[in-house]
């Protein structure tokens, strides 16, 4: 009896949060439950690992009003708008790309921002700010259309401002507001003493937290392009990409270039002529964030390592990168409010806790036991056909592509979609498909060779009945819900690239990372075509290793795959 009026006192507490026109489901009950007895009890951090269709997004949002002050941040563009239509309370932060810059519409003499942004005239392309002479002298000039956060506070601004900057700053000024992982991380990174007045927040919301790893790799570390070391007119074969104190030289180098520029061209006769203030500008960003990168490294050392060069099929030099190791130490800097709440559909505990530098004992953890859609509705068939990997002969590769044709067989009359871990392997596929299934393919990557972007190319499968999805970069972030996938192939486990340097490092200094990376990565892709209670997608698993993965990280698996699973027997 004491426990059912503990539960009634919890629910009267926390649900009297629950965001407007919506009403809680059970299962979101539970949760809050959870999470509402890990906040009495102590707790300031807790991981919510819930599967797709629980509704995550309003649970941060009661989480975000019980608090009363809140951030929350999310990975993409798509799930941010979600966030918009459903929850209005929250103040979004968009980036410049979506917004017409007022500065250069003026200078062209168009009135219409959905024009100008047409002709690609977004505020990204425009100066916020130049550097002018004036009376002799070099000074900055801002924007005539830029607000200042005070006076958006006051609400004193011009009554045409600049979009991007009002949305900014409304957020900023906002008790609730919500941001994408980059524009969140770089207003943390390099903008909190400009803002702190305005960062003081009871509680971070951080939805798809598994990826909060890689979203600091951003920031932390640098890459170096062929193109770059050509702008500073320096030759990369002077440097051995194999050695950090070579690299640390050549990144140094880079930022003496930059500086050398930036002053050849402010005292050039042509400059003071006829000043050209974007390059300025663009100089001065590169200049800036090669020194951060080298303030960064010098920091620790044996933190950071360098991956092998990229190159052209001539050999010439394209790119390398110098990443860390270990994210912990740059990761506090991020989780500066009072409470966090972590929430990802498969995000392990001890793993997460280790790459973020967190004590296990200050974290609690909510694993919430069933997914919301029901089992035969998310079928995962292990064919086991066979074992894929570097060694793998062309004799198996070939098997498991005779199979994709009779699946595809199979699904002939419906769309799909078909993972894979790399690029190659999709070449393969496709070049060993049957005729009649190659004309289904539609290859989809973050970056296309014909220049289409992943949303049109899925706009083109969307039309075709048959059409099926080939990518190694599909795994998360894309919702083919209903008829746009009836069926998905994972043809290869996508395990992290061990031969990058970076990745094996990671491996000896965190054993089960590489696990829990490939486990992660997989546990995304199972969910790509079922997306609602009614929607329903059969999966295939080709390759045996999948096997290994689920023995290895029986503890990490999430209790919502269990059923879907069999993890009993494994």
């Amino acid at each position: 009896m004491l426990l059912i009026l503990k539960k009634k006192r919890i629910i009267l507490s926390l649900l009297e949060k629950f965001p407007d026109k919506f009403l809680p489901r059970n299962i979101q009950k539970e949760i809050l439950i959870e999470i509402e007895d890990k906040i009495k009890s102590g707790y300031k951090k807790i991981i919510l690992c819930a599967p797709t269709g629980v509704g995550k997004s309003l649970v941060g949002a009661t989480v975000s009003r019980y608090f009363d002050s809140s951030f929350t941040i999310t990975a993409s563009k798509h799930l941010q708008d979600q966030y918009i239509k459903d929850i209005p309370f929250l103040k979004p932060v968009k980036g410049k790309q979506n917004f017409a810059c007022l500065k250069m519409m003026e200078s062209e003499k168009i009135d219409d921002p959905k024009k100008a942004m047409q002709f690609g005239m977004t505020c990204d392309k425009g100066l916020c700010q130049e550097k002018i002479n004036k009376d002799g002298k070099e000074v900055i000039e801002v924007c005539k259309f830029k607000p200042s956060i005070k006076q958006v506070s006051d609400n004193t601004q011009e009554s045409e401002s600049c979009k991007y900057y009002l949305q900014k700053y409304d957020a900023l000024v906002s008790k609730h507001s919500l941001w994408n992982y980059h524009a969140f991380f770089t207003i943390m990174k390099f903008n909190k003493k400009l803002f702190e007045d305005y960062l003081d927040r009871k509680v971070s919301v951080f939805d798809e937290a598994h990826k909060i790893e890689d979203q600091i790799m951003q920031f932390i570390g640098f890459d170096i392009f062929g193109s770059q070391a050509e702008e500073c007119g320096l030759d990369t074969e002077r440097y051995n990409f194999t050695d950090l104190d070579s690299m640390i030289q050549l990144i140094d180098d880079i930022s003496y270039a930059y500086a050398k520029k930036i002053k050849d061209i402010k005292e050039s006769d042509s400059y003071q002529k006829t000043p050209d203030y974007e390059s300025i500008t663009r100089l001065e960003r590169r200049y800036d964030r090669a020194a951060q990168a080298k303030i960064d490294i010098l920091t620790d050392k044996n933190n950071f390592v360098v991956n092998d060069p990229v190159k052209d099929l001539n050999g010439n030099f394209r790119t390398i990168s110098v990443k860390p190791i270990d994210v912990s130490s740059f990761a506090n800097s991020f989780f500066t409010t009072e409470y966090q709440i972590f929430m990802s559909a498969t995000i392990d505990r001890f793993s997460f806790c280790e790459n973020m530098g967190l004590k296990q004992d200050d974290v609690a953890f909510i694993d919430t036991p069933k997914s919301p859609f029901p089992i035969e509705h998310r079928r995962i068939d292990l064919l086991n056909i066979k074992r894929l990997s570097y060694g793998s002969t062309e004799n198996d590769e070939l098997e498991v592509i005779k199979t994709i044709d009779k699946i595809m067989d199979e699904h002939s009359n419906q769309r799909g979609l078909i993972l894979t871990s790399s690029v190659p392997r999709c070449q393969k596929i496709i070049r060993y498909l049957s005729p009649k299934n190659t004309r289904r393919i539609r290859i989809c990557h973050s970056y296309n060779k014909d220049g289409k972007t992943q949303d049109e190319i899925i706009s083109e499968h969307a039309s075709d009945p048959t059409s099926v999805l080939l990518s190694s970069s599909l795994w998360e972030g894309v919702d083919l819900k209903d008829d746009l996938s009836r069926f998905q192939i994972i043809a290869k486990v996508p395990y992290p690239n061990y031969k990058e340097k970076r990745t094996k490092a990671k491996m000896d200094k965190f054993p089960l990372w590489y696990t829990a990376q490939t486990l992660t990565k997989l546990l995304q892709g199972f969910g790509r075509s079922i997306r609602s209670e009614d929607d329903w997608a059969k999966t295939y698993v080709l390759d045996t290793a999948v096997n290994n993965v689920f023995f290895k990280a029986q503890k990490m698996i999430p209790r919502a795959y269990h059923d879907v699973l069999g993890i009993e027997n494994l």
